[in-house]
């Protein structure tokens, strides 16, 4: 007889093979108690990855809202797993093709993250939300724009799945679930966008209408079993003061300070266009959604049925699709952990602390 082995830590992985290994022990035992078993527990959902080591794409409209670039570049500090930024919504003929792509690479450049890779993305025509006009060098060349070779690389480069943030509308993944869809299975969407509750009734969430389409494709390959089941942090959870920084808010104070480095002094000229031009404060949408993806306490998620309509506005429906919804955060603690990351003087130490 072997050794107890009852003092030993049992490890998730652990766990997560022996839940494999009961689920598909009852498949292959159809009629019996087993294979009810099996049913009841692949009904609840599968197991969840363990998603703390694997790449982090990011989709990104970065250089609108400053929103974005905010989010990407806490991320960037923190996250060595950051693989490639995808720029969605990308600007049209009046400003040119690719300068939000441009504008990214130079913010992780900065930032001293040459290793992350950056594709332009699908572009939506022209769009009046770029704020980040004169912000990059001349001689920044355009990045490569083919978003399906570039998430092809990244999936190519590990065997386990891929993180994908949306910070902007679902085009990009649309167009990798259509012309790659053996990668859809792969990928762990969590997603901003959408709201069963909008401040506009007559129309949709702003990241949802911009390319109804596209939600439509994304919602039918979860539905099908494509897709993992996606987590959307929607927008009556994030739109609140209480994650907004304005001019006077202590995050723009330490990127504006005088010894601050060159990525935070572009982050402070970015804002300074956005405030000008739109509104005098930046709501932290997508950095919330970026703590979402990983899976600190701060957001709180229900599983439901969601159906799309016509115009990209979301309801919940028996006949809906079942996706993760945001129900509430906790928004002093995600800012807390938002400014220590944006803050010039702190040193990273360990993921997801």
């Amino acid at each position: 007889m072997g050794e107890s082995r009852d003092d030993e830590p049992v490890s998730g992985a652990d766990i997560r093979a022996e839940w494999r290994a009961i689920v598909e022990s009852g498949e292959s035992l159809p009629g019996s108690g087993l294979a009810a078993l099996s049913a009841r527990m692949r009904a609840t959902g599968n197991w969840p990855e363990d998603l703390r080591s694997a790449p982090m794409i990011i989709d990104t409209d970065i250089g609108g809202d400053a929103d974005d670039a905010l989010a990407v570049a806490a991320a960037a500090r923190s996250l060595p797993r950051l693989a490639l930024v995808l720029t969605s919504d990308e600007t049209g003929p009046a400003v040119g093709y690719g300068a939000r792509a441009r504008f990214a690479r130079f913010l992780l450049d900065l930032i001293g993250r040459t290793d992350v890779a950056v594709s332009s993305g699908v572009s939506l025509g022209d769009t009046r939300y770029f704020c980040a006009d004169g912000l990059v060098p001349d001689e920044l060349p355009p990045q490569p724009a083919d978003v399906v070779e570039a998430v092809r690389a990244v999936c190519a480069a590990v065997p386990g799945p891929v993180q994908w943030v949306g910070m902007g509308p679902l085009s990009n993944l649309a167009l990798v679930l259509e012309a790659a869809p053996e990668l859809a299975s792969r990928l762990h969407v969590t997603q901003m966008g959408g709201a069963l509750n909008y401040r506009d009734p007559s129309r949709a969430e702003h990241n949802f209408r911009l390319d109804v389409p596209s939600v439509h494709r994304v919602f039918d390959a979860v539905g099908k079993g494509l897709l993992p089941t996606s987590h959307f942090v929607t927008s009556e959870v994030t739109f609140t003061s209480a994650i907004e920084i304005t001019a006077d808010h202590p995050v723009h104070r330490a990127l504006a300070a005088p010894d601050a480095p060159a990525w935070a002094a572009l982050l402070v000229a970015h804002m300074r266009q956005w405030f000008e031009r739109f509104h005098p404060g930046t709501i932290q949408h997508d950095a919330l959604t970026l703590s979402a993806a990983l899976q600190l306490p701060f957001v709180e998620f229900d599983k439901m049925p969601v159906a799309v309509d016509g115009i990209g506005r979301t309801v919940r429906s028996e006949a809906g699709v079942p996706v993760w919804l945001s129900l509430s955060a906790r928004y002093p603690s995600f800012m807390r952990w938002l400014s220590q990351r944006l803050d010039p003087a702190w040193k990273p130490a360990e993921e997801g602390t």
